[in-house]
Parts: C-alpha cells; structure tokens; sequence
C-alpha cells in the first residue's frame, strides 16, 4: 500500500473516530452527513488548512453533541494536497467518485480549486457542488463553473477593490504589487490592475515569487525589483512563509512604505514570523503593515458569533487533523479558524434547508437562503443569481504586536 493511501485511510479512521465522540457513538456513517475537504495540512501553508479545519470542528462538534442536523451528525472527511494542484485533484475526483460525500467543502487556495473546477462540471451528473472554498479566486464567480461553487467570503477582486481606494485617497498613488506566480498571484495581479485602471492609473511594478518559498529564503531580488519604481505603497498578494519574508527583507533594504496584503496571507501566522524575526534582529518589521480581512476581527465581542466561537475554542478546542506536523502548534484564535468557524454555521443553514426537504437538492436548498442571521451583524444571503454569501471587507494592522481592526481616524497615519 503506497503512502498517500495510508495517508488517507488514516484520515478516514481519524473522521470515524471523531463521530463516535458524539452522543450516538454507534450511529453508521450512512446516516450522517459527509463534507469532503482537500486542503493544505502540510508544508509551507499548513496552518491555513489546519486551523480552517478546526474553526469548522469547533462548530460542528458543539452541533453534534446537540443532536445535529435532524438526527444526523455532521462529519468531515479531509484529504491533504499540501497547497499543490496535483493531489487537490487526485483527492477531488476520489471525492466525486466516492457516493459518501454530500459535497465538497471548505478546500483552500486558488491554485488547488481553480484546478479542480474542471472536474465538478465534467462530474455534473454527481450533483455534487463545493460549498466555501477559502479563496478569493474569480473562475469559480464567473461561467462555466460558478453555477457549481457557493462562495462565503468576498473575493480578490473586492478586496483589492476597496485597497487600492484606500491608497488612492491617501494620495499614494505609485502602487508596486509582489505577487506569487500561480493562479493566485495573478487573480491579486488582476484585481490591483483593474482597480487601478478604473482611476487611469496603473501599477509602477511588479516581482513574483515560485509558490512553496519559505520564510528563511531571501526576497532580496523581489524586494530591489520593487524599490526600482519607488512605490508610494506595495500590494502583497501571497502565503504567509513568503509575505513574511519580503516584508523581512524589504525593511532591512530600507523599504518603508506601507505593505498590504489580503486575506488568504493568514495574517496570524504573518505576524508570528515577523515578530520572531524582529526578537533576533531588534526591528520592528510590523510597521507599517496593513492586512484585508473577510470576517470581522475576533477580537470584536460585541458580535454573538465571536462570542461563540471563543467560548468553544477555550473549553473544547478541536485536535489538528491527522496530516498535520507532531510540531504544529495549533492556534488559540485566528481569522482563518474564525472563517472556518463561520463555514460552518452557513453550511449547518444550507443543511438544515436541504434537510427539510431533501427532493429540492442542495443547491435549491442553499439558493433558498435570503437574509441568514449567523451573528456577524452582516446578513448572509444567496440566490439562483447569487452564490457570494457576504461583501464586507476589513481591515486590520498592527499595534503593540497584535493584529487589530483600522479604525477610520487611523487611516490618516498614512497620509501622505
């Protein structure tokens, strides 16, 4: 038996033991709703699968124990492709051909889903959609493949939309992009491009990275590529090994000007870095960093999902998966396990619908949701023309070592 089927047998065993945790420690799986999720456990982005994959057992774990969807407890079954697009499509079609899985579910990165899109059209007869991947990526927004993917988070384009505005009215208008040279990267590329365009500007320049770089690798030729145009502003869309170390080398290059990257960075493990770097070299590589989010900060308790979501990470925080490193240390709280989190109370919506009526389908069922409270203080809401939940975006920085939102007055920091 090769290794990636002891890998993944070993992941079913791990899903099949979390569902005897619950009260109905002899319900069959049968009877249970399957979730099939391809992510990044290992390798340079790790932390982005595994603490995704937590955020949503918080939820689900505390769903189950109250009984579940009807009777049915809800049950992720993971597979790990590493952040690479080979095995997200071997794990993929092993997915579709499997009659287990109900549906695909929170896969991570534009690389890996952007890859698999492809096989949910070709595997239409299955009916069986991707609910939530964690990118901001267009193709799985626009036809052919949009009809098959329910979408929660904002994407790229949005994110880049309302950056760009933002520098654009602190009057820096010399925007350069760093970006990783994959489907991600350019999806950054082309939402920087067309939001500046629609100002009749455009970028001053550019430098890219191969995907996998790690944060002990050297960003100094990025870094001089991007300080030859002299950026009023530098837009980083990457991972967070990656991000984290251009950002190293730019300040130790003598580069200055605010960095900002979106939300598929992983902002907390961005700043674990940072700060770990800083320890050895005495500087502050947080200055002047800006980061978008797509959920609001969990450091916001006024609102009741942030409430709930802390009170289960504190009491009952679910184990990293099976894949993940004996060395990983699992996070208390992050943005990503927050997504994850709300991934999984929007799913527990689209499964309660589909449950009540089974003969509509999954996809009717999620299109039925019109204004679904799920403690955000912004509604989620799809439709036969709408598979984008939510459109808010954030922002956040960083004071005293710790990511916090921008407040409006902050802004003017950077005035330039």
């Amino acid at each position: 038996m090769n290794r990636a089927r002891v890998r993944r047998l070993a992941a079913v065993v791990f899903a099949l033991a979390l569902l005897c945790a619950v009260p109905w420690a002899g319900a069959q799986e049968e009877k249970a709703y399957i979730l099939g999720m391809s992510a990044a456990f290992t390798g340079p982005s790790d932390g982005l699968g595994v603490e995704l994959y937590r955020g949503s057992m918080a939820y689900f774990n505390r769903l189950n124990e109250k009984g579940g969807i009807n009777g049915k407890p809800v049950v992720i079954r993971i597979l790990d492709d590493g952040y690479q697009p080979g095995p997200a499509i071997d794990n993929t079609i092993e997915f579709l051909r499997d009659e287990d899985p109900l549906c695909l579910y929170s896969y991570v990165g534009t690389p890996t889903v952007t890859r698999i899109l492809p096989l949910l059209k070709g595997y239409a007869g299955r009916r069986k959609l991707l609910f939530f991947p964690f990118t901001g990526a267009e193709p799985q927004r626009e036809p052919p493949y949009d009809e098959f993917v329910f979408n929660l988070r904002p994407s790229y384009r949005q994110e880049l939309h309302v950056l760009v505005d933002r520098f654009l009215k602190l009057n820096r208008k010399r925007l350069a992009v760093f970006y990783q040279a994959d489907a991600y990267g350019r999806s950054g590329w082309d939402g920087a491009h067309r939001a500046l365009a629609a100002k009749g500007l455009s970028l001053v320049g550019e430098a890219t990275y191969l995907r996998g770089a790690k944060f002990d690798g050297s960003m100094r030729p990025q870094v001089e590529i991007i300080m030859r145009s002299k950026p009023d502003a530098v837009l980083s869309i990457g991972s967070y090994a990656a991000c984290a170390a251009f950002i190293r080398d730019a300040r130790d290059m003598g580069l200055d000007v605010p960095i900002a990257n979106v939300s598929f960075v992983g902002s907390t493990w961005l700043l674990g870095l940072l700060n770990t770097a800083g320890l050895s070299s005495g500087r502050d590589y947080t200055a002047n960093l800006i980061n978008t989010q797509v959920v609001p900060s969990y450091e916001d308790l006024s609102l009741p999902a942030v409430r709930e979501y802390r009170e289960l990470m504190d009491c009952c925080p679910p184990p990293p998966p099976s894949y993940a490193a004996k060395a990983y240390v699992p996070l208390h709280y992050s943005f990503t396990g927050f997504e994850g989190f709300l991934n999984a109370k929007a799913m527990a919506r689209v499964l309660e619908a589909y449950d009540e009526n089974p003969g509509l389908g999954l996809k009717a069922a999620a299109e039925s949701l019109r204004r679904v409270d799920i403690g955000i203080d912004v509604p989620l809401h799809f439709g036969p023309d709408r598979h984008q939940g939510l459109d808010r975006v954030y922002f956040t920085t960083v004071s005293d070592g710790k990511i916090v939102p921008i407040d409006e007055g902050q802004w003017q920091e950077w005035q330039q």
